[in-house]
């Protein structure tokens, strides 16, 4: 008993921390005096760490009961700080009494209880003083603001405890999981983390303003270091060489930095890597092939750089490869035949690529996401991509596309997102869309696509966009014979194509999302994505005419509810039903042959911020009803035949002269014809298409022969009139032209005159 005793008085220290158990109380009996004289009379100046272990307390208590005991106890200058304990009790032995200096208070460890063999198990861990303090130098160099993740961090707490850290359990390491990212921290990252003694296998800097300088030296083969995350830290320069050291990393992120140069051979040495992620750096230059050892890449991520050259053959070596991101770089010549097996998601978008598409793209059978969007890719697709089972994303907008549309989802139901905008396709929609199922978005605008409204797409109970503008799709819209008629859909887009016809008040009817939002009671925002896969980073995307202007929104919201039909030929009326779509958002009708008045009821849309009826022949008074859109940020109305006074009110106060020219007789502000008085300047001046049709109704027929038949006509009757004329009486004004040009007598008129009296 004494050995320990002595140990103990031999030490200038203050026990903040005693573990008990009420078990075995009698063995520790004798040490009561010593400790309770720790307590109340160590001096505040010894800042040595001891550690006490009881080993003659050890080989009192049964094996079976007690594993060990451990108590190391620190004095600090300021204050007092519980370093370590970690204890492992049976159930037997859950009672603890803690013993605290009065100028501190101590946050009592809560147990951490597991389930061993039957036995409950309860663990008390405190991790290493100078761990912690490693840890919160870092946020002694932030800015002072309140972050969730550090608010936990208080050296007067057990660092185990804080937002990030994972210790182990059985020496207080810091070990497995250090997260300090999105903590605002600045700072330079330290040679420590990479120490042979250090047992990190985790460490996330991501978001911070850490790594300026340079990066610190790492021992070879010593870090157990396996996931490192140092994205969007602000660190540039090349890649250092010590990577080369990390050996055993399966995880790098250095994302969203300024690294720059070539990819270096440093990554050869990273054999282990399965996640590889170097996008929104400034590398360039040319693939190299160090990635041909990295055997066991899953995920590689290589956009947003300058990278240039042809795509390599090396990424058909990596068989384990699943996600391949090489867009938003400058790649040329044509792709290179295809032998992923296992590739799921392949994104080149934003290249330079050409040529057709190779056959052998069809054989990653476990393709799910196609993006080849925005390259300068030429002559038809391979009909075989209508085979791929299960491709959800086919994005090919913006290339060179010609020839007619494969029967996509000829074997396949998994397709949710289909866009071929902005190419040359020409035929018509594909009947075999049909069996998509899953279909969400159907965007193929601008094309050449000569079609009829394909109203079967209505039966796709869950498609929620459908872009058909800028084709050549024309005559009514018709619904298709069923009682689902388009219930998802919230973009709606049919411009500049030849459609006529009146529009179907029933067809608004069937629009149910756009009567209620989805999200709409808990006013929660949510956005489309086609997949929750976690390397499925793409999400639709549209472009729409908003407010007059064509904007591309890089997300699609649930608020996102329009329906655009402009430039078309529809005639006829506005539909009243139209005010039953709650939630629309934009409304685009101009530019057709729409006539009758402005529905009041339109006056219901509450949610609509813009709306268009210009360049149709709208007649009558703009509804008072307008006024109650509380949220109309645009509204054009100008080429139509409108009279009477500009409603005022809320947001008809700062509409511009703009969006009422060219009316028959609208008077107010802000245009600057007063009411009650008349401006012919107003006159609309005629639709271009009404002129042209005018104009060559009237010359349709006036030709060469019309005008020998008219000229012969002419010649005939008027000799016939001639001849009598002269039969019965000359006519005076012949007499009297020819009276200046010829000699003769004049006669009295008074006798003339005399002759009539009688």
């Amino acid at each position: 008993m004494r050995p320990l005793q002595k140990s103990i008085g031999q030490r200038n220290t203050k026990l903040c921390f005693l573990l008990l158990t009420s078990t075995y109380y009698e063995l520790l009996e004798p040490y009561m005096d010593t400790l309770f004289e720790l307590t109340t009379e160590g001096s505040d100046e010894d800042e040595n760490v001891i550690a006490l272990l009881a080993i003659e307390l050890w080989s009192k208590v049964p094996k079976l009961d007690v594993a060990f005991v451990l108590v190391e106890v620190s004095v600090a200058t300021s204050s007092l700080s519980l370093s370590f304990v970690v204890g492992f009790l049976y159930s037997n032995l859950a009672d603890k009494v803690l013993i605290e200096d009065e100028s501190i208070v101590m946050n009592k460890v809560q147990p951490n209880v597991d389930s061993l063999g039957g036995l409950t198990v309860v663990k008390f861990v405190v991790c290493l003083f100078k761990q912690s303090s490693q840890i919160t130098y870092f946020s002694f160099l932030g800015d002072g603001a309140s972050f969730p993740k550090t608010e936990s961090w208080n050296e007067s707490r057990d660092c185990c405890s804080w937002d990030g850290v994972t210790c182990d359990l059985l020496n207080g390491h810091v070990i497995r999981y250090l997260d300090l990212g999105y903590t605002n921290l600045r700072g330079v990252l330290t040679e420590s983390f990479f120490l042979p003694s250090n047992s990190l296998e985790t460490l996330k800097l991501s978001d911070n303003d850490l790594l300026k300088g340079v990066f610190p030296k790492i021992h070879r083969s010593n870090t157990l270091l396996m996931e490192l995350d140092i994205s969007n830290t602000g660190i540039s320069g090349e890649i250092p060489d010590v990577f080369s050291n990390l050996q055993k990393l399966s995880y790098l992120d250095l994302s969203s930095n300024s690294f720059s140069g070539e990819i270096p051979d440093v990554f050869s040495n990273l054999q282990k890597l399965s996640y590889l992620d170097l996008s929104s750096n400034s590398f360039s230059g040319e693939i190299p092939d160090v990635f041909s050892n990295l055997q066991k890449l899953s995920y590689l991520d290589l956009s947003s750089n300058s990278f240039s050259g042809e795509i390599p053959d090396v990424f058909s070596n990596l068989k384990e490869l699943r996600t391949l991101h090489l867009s938003n770089n400058s790649f040329i010549g044509h792709l290179p035949q295809f032998h992923f097996h296992s590739l799921e998601y392949l994104d080149l978008k934003f290249n330079s690529l050409q040529g057709p598409l190779p056959s052998s793209i069809c054989n990653m059978r476990k393709l799910t996401l196609l993006d080849l969007s925005r390259n300068h890719f030429s002559n038809s697709i391979p009909s075989c991509l209508g085979s791929m089972s299960s491709l959800t994303v086919l994005d090919l907008r913006r290339n060179n596309f010609t020839g007619s549309l494969p029967s996509l989802c000829a074997q396949s139901t998994s397709l949710s997102t289909i866009v071929i905008n902005g190419n040359r396709f020409e035929g018509s929609v594909p009947v075999s869309l049909l069996k998509c199922h899953s279909l969400e978005v159907l965007d193929v605008g601008n094309n050449a696509i000569n079609d009829t409204f394909p109203a079967w797409l209505g039966t796709l109970q869950v498609l929620q966009v459908l872009i058909l503008k800028s084709n050549k799709f024309h005559g009514p819209i018709s619904t298709y014979q069923t009682m689902f008629c388009f219930p998802k859909l919230r973009i709606f887009d049919l411009s500049s194509n030849e459609f006529s016809g009146s529009l179907p008040a029933k067809f608004f009817r069937n629009f149910k999302a756009m009567i209620k939002l989805d999200g709409e009671e808990t006013g929660e925002i949510k956005y489309m994505k086609p997949s929750e896969k976690s390397y499925m980073s793409y999400e639709d995307s549209v472009s729409l005419v908003i407010k007059g202007q064509d904007i591309e929104l890089q997300r699609i919201s649930t608020i996102t509810t329009t329906i655009d039909l402009s430039s078309n030929h529809f005639e006829g009326v506005i539909p009243e039903t139209l005010k039953d779509l709650s939630s629309l958002w934009l409304l685009n009708l101009s530019h057709n042959n729409l006539i009758g008045h402005i529905p009041m009821e339109l006056g219901q849309l509450n949610t609509l911020e813009a709306l268009d009826l210009s360049w149709n022949r709208l007649t009558g008074k703009i509804p008072q009803e307008l006024t109650r859109m509380n949220f109309l940020a645009f509204l054009n109305v100008s080429q139509n035949h409108l009279v009477g006074p500009i409603p005022h009110g809320l947001q008809f106060n700062t509409f511009e002269n703009d969006s009422y020219g060219g009316n028959l007789d609208l008077c107010g502000p802000p245009l600057s014809k007063q009411c009650g008085t008349s401006d012919s300047s107003h006159v609309p001046q005629p639709l271009e298409s009404e002129q042209d049709e005018s104009e060559s109704y009237f010359f349709s027929g006036f030709t060469w022969e019309s005008v020998v038949i008219g000229y012969s006509c002419g010649l005939v009757v008027g000799t016939i009139m001639w001849s009598l004329m002269f039969k019965y009486r000359k006519p005076k004004w012949f007499v009297e032209f020819f009276d200046g040009l010829m000699p003769h007598e004049r006669t009295r008129p008074k006798k003339r005159a005399q002759r009539l009296r009688t």
